[in-house]
């Protein structure tokens, strides 16, 4: 009984620095193997070899951090390579000769997603590179292309803007503080009115139905959501406050960005609350060696033991709602769908992100569209989070440096 009440007095919330340093480790290991994946995306490249060598690394860099504690520490996101027009995160099997056999094609924007966890807080990534030839020297990328992830990129700051609660980094006197906090947070009918205003600017749309979602411990789907262009029985519930972590989606496409379900086998699935008594020997294997390896967090049916074994045994969990099934979702048109996902910390210093793509190097894309909304520049002008001094964030980083040093060598 004392341990359980142990466990009940932990303060998971961002008011424990433990917490931040949990999500800082986990943002790390994501945004160094998504780097690491970006490498390997090149025209001729089979997507499950990428998809098997980003889940080797998050492995080995898991493996790095905390060693000898009793902490959970895994994936929050299996390593994903969506193609073109597919908008959900996709990851085939190697058993099915069809799907393992995929490959990227030069030119197409190509989204990586994949993340980690300790100790059940996740960080997960999003990023889309525009695949090169095998023999591209130059980098450069023109026309539609450029359209659409200077579209994305841009929607995407804007969004993470609107995420920073009313008035939090005012500055003047109490009484213009106090009048920017009273201000009411945007509505996500006007937050996709204003999104819409950016990705129009570049000849794009919204994807249907992109939701960012409040992330907690062992949890990415939490109770408040923000939904961007919402398709049918689709809505968004809750503001983003001060204290929460967030998992901030931006999807963008050349087409209407109205989305349709794609042929291609779900192999993405996730454990739920939900209890019920599985017949199948295949289907109680299964959920027990999900449960153990990755508790409530998405898996591919690439990762475990027996890929023709899970095939069978996931149907019974999907029927019985034990597992979550993720469609394979893609472009009604099948326009090529630009994504990113950032997760972010709000704190009383503004947003933080804390796993996030790198950024774009603006200079390399080349189109003569551009944004001119003054409301939509204004917004896009102002900071994400206070500057609290350079000095300061050194001090913080070299502490934090020393803290993960401390972890390893215990």
């Amino acid at each position: 009984m004392a341990s359980e009440t142990t466990k009940q007095e932990i303060d998971y919330s961002l008011n424990n620095p433990d917490t931040l340093t949990k999500y800082k480790t986990a943002a790390q290991i994501s945004e160094k193997v998504l780097a690491e994946v970006s490498k390997l995306v090149a025209a001729g490249e089979k997507i499950v070899d990428i998809c098997e060598k980003g889940d080797k690394l998050i492995e080995e860099e898991l493996a790095k951090v905390y060693r000898g504690k009793k902490i959970t520490k895994g994936f929050s996101h299996p390593t994903t390579v969506s193609p073109a027009a597919f908008v959900t995160p996709y990851t085939p099997l190697t058993s099915d000769e069809k799907e393992a056999a995929v490959e990227i094609q030069a030119g197409e924007p190509v989204k990586i997603q994949l993340g980690a966890q300790i100790d059940g807080f996740g960080s997960i990534v999003c990023d889309t590179v525009v695949a090169p030839a095998k023999d591209q020297t130059d980098d450069v990328i023109e026309g539609r292309n450029a359209d659409l992830m200077l579209a994305n990129y841009y929607a995407n700051e804007l969004l993470l803007r609107l995420m920073v609660p009313p008035g939090l980094l005012a500055t003047g006197t109490d009484e213009e503080k106090a009048k920017a906090a009273s201000q009411k947070p945007p509505s996500q009918a006007k937050i996709t009115e204003l999104l819409q205003k950016v990705v129009q600017a570049y000849d794009c749309n919204l994807v249907e139905s992109t939701t960012s979602w409040l992330f907690d411990r062992n949890e990415i789907e939490g109770k408040k959501k923000i939904v961007i262009a919402p398709g049918d029985n689709t809505k968004g519930e809750g503001i983003p406050e001060v204290g929460e972590v967030w998992g901030v989606e931006m999807g963008v496409s050349l087409g209407s960005g109205k989305v349709k379900q794609f042929e291609n086998r779900t192999t993405l699935h996730r454990r739920t609350t939900t209890t019920y008594a599985l017949k199948r020997p295949s289907s109680r294997k299964l959920l027990s060696e999900v449960q153990k390896k990755f508790g409530t967090f998405p898996f591919s049916l690439r990762q475990l033991e027996d890929e023709r074994d899970a095939k069978s045994g996931v149907i019974e969990c999907v029927r019985g709602n034990v597992f979550r099934a993720y469609e394979v979702v893609g472009d009604k048109d099948n326009s090529p769908v630009a994504r990113l996902l950032t997760t972010v910390a709000i704190t009383k210093n503004g947003l933080t992100k804390l796993g996030a793509a790198p950024a774009l190097d603006l200079s390399k894309f080349k189109t003569d569209k551009k944004i001119e909304d003054e409301e939509i520049l204004a917004i896009l002008a102002q900071p994400l989070s206070r500057n609290t001094g350079s000095k300061n964030k050194n001090k913080k980083k070299k502490a934090a440096k020393k803290e993960g040093e401390k972890a390893d060598e215990e």
